[in-house]
């Protein structure tokens, strides 16, 4: 997989980057734009040129911080959940912006969960306890659905539709059943949740925690087995003690299906699950890793960094900077090993 990105960009600096920390970063899946919610209320959506250079593109507001945000799968308009209780859209090619849901609690997750090919249908899921179903011509939801808990996090790759709530809830959906979740369980992990990310392959599921661990998990019964729970992002420097950050991110490679975390101890890791194997890593990169997603062809890995308030207001120190960097994918980070 030749990067022709490389040559530029090892990590780059996005132009004009939000003004507080980042909630979700998305690419387009059909070109290098990349949009981005921010805690400043703002969704900007940046093109990615061939040298590597961003050029701002569009922006829109929501009246409260905007905690989600992805596209629609031809790339055509970018929608975000947020505080204000309201699901928003932007039209790429007209520009034009507009309500599309509407929650009685802050929208923390949004995406899009329609067959290929078939009409866009939008989930979205909140602080309200409710996962809703949108068909974006309709002022109403076509479908809700009662969370045991306030949702946190939320990945569909169709027909496989994950929501991870509080209290360590898991409801997995089959998207030929949208309204009755098929399993229904508490996480692997024994901590609170922060990230989800389907498998490309659809059978399965990662989810990480506050407690630097990460669980693979399969869906089919048969492959219940094959589950495991790994730790990682945890620093070992003292003896018999160990410092544990919070995994923020999870997200797939779009062309191997390996997958990446991106934690609080400012790193981010290649993973093979599979093979059970970390393939690289990066550090060092000056704040916590908020949030990351890989480009539609798998060339480009954008990375939000930031503070998080892990450690409450005495921790917002002016020497963390909110930003976005984008890194040229090297094919032997993210390619499995052979076997």
């Amino acid at each position: 997989m030749n990067n022709p990105y490389k040559q530029t960009t090892s990590h780059v600096e996005i132009s004009q980057p939000p003004t507080d920390a980042v909630s979700e970063v998305a690419f387009s899946p059909k070109a290098n734009f990349l949009a981005a919610s921010s805690w400043d209320n703002e969704v900007r959506i940046w093109e990615i040129q061939g040298n590597g250079t961003s050029l701002g593109k569009a922006a829109f507001s929501h009246q409260s911080p905007a905690l989600c945000c992805t596209w629609s799968r031809d790339g055509g308009k970018v929608v975000s959940g947020g505080a204000d209780k309201a699901g928003r859209m932007i039209d790429m090619a007209t520009g034009q912006t507009s309500q599309i849901a509407q929650h009685d609690g802050p929208i923390r997750c949004i995406k899009f969960v329609e067959a290929e090919n078939a009409s866009p249908i939008l989930a979205t899921a909140g602080w309200d306890k409710m996962l809703k179903y949108w068909d974006m011509r309709q002022p109403t939801p076509i479908a809700t659905v009662n969370l045991p808990e306030r949702a946190y996090a939320m990945d569909c790759n169709n027909p496989l539709l994950v929501v991870a709530t509080a209290e360590r809830k898991v409801l997995v959906f089959d998207m030929a059943n949208p309204t009755t979740p098929f399993e229904t369980a508490d996480s692997p992990l024994k901590w609170q949740t922060r990230t989800v990310s389907c498998f490309t392959k659809k059978d399965g599921y990662v989810i990480a925690s506050i407690e630097g661990r990460v669980g693979i998990q399969y869906v089919d019964p048969k492959m219940k087995d094959k589950s495991f729970s790994f730790k990682c992002h945890r620093d070992n420097d003292v003896p018999l003690k160990s410092t544990v950050h919070s995994i923020n991110t999870v997200c797939h490679h779009p062309v191997y299906g390996t997958f990446a975390t991106g934690a609080n101890d400012g790193s981010f890791i290649f993973w093979d699950k599979d093979a059970r194997q970390r393939l690289k890593a990066h550090s060092k990169l000056g704040g916590a890793v908020l949030s990351s997603a890989f480009s539609g062809d798998g060339k480009l890995f954008a990375y939000a960094l930031g503070y998080d308030w892990a450690q409450g207001y005495k921790g917002n120190t002016s020497s963390v900077k909110n930003t976005i960097m984008l890194h040229a994918v090297g094919d032997e980070e993210v390619r499995p090993k052979p076997k």
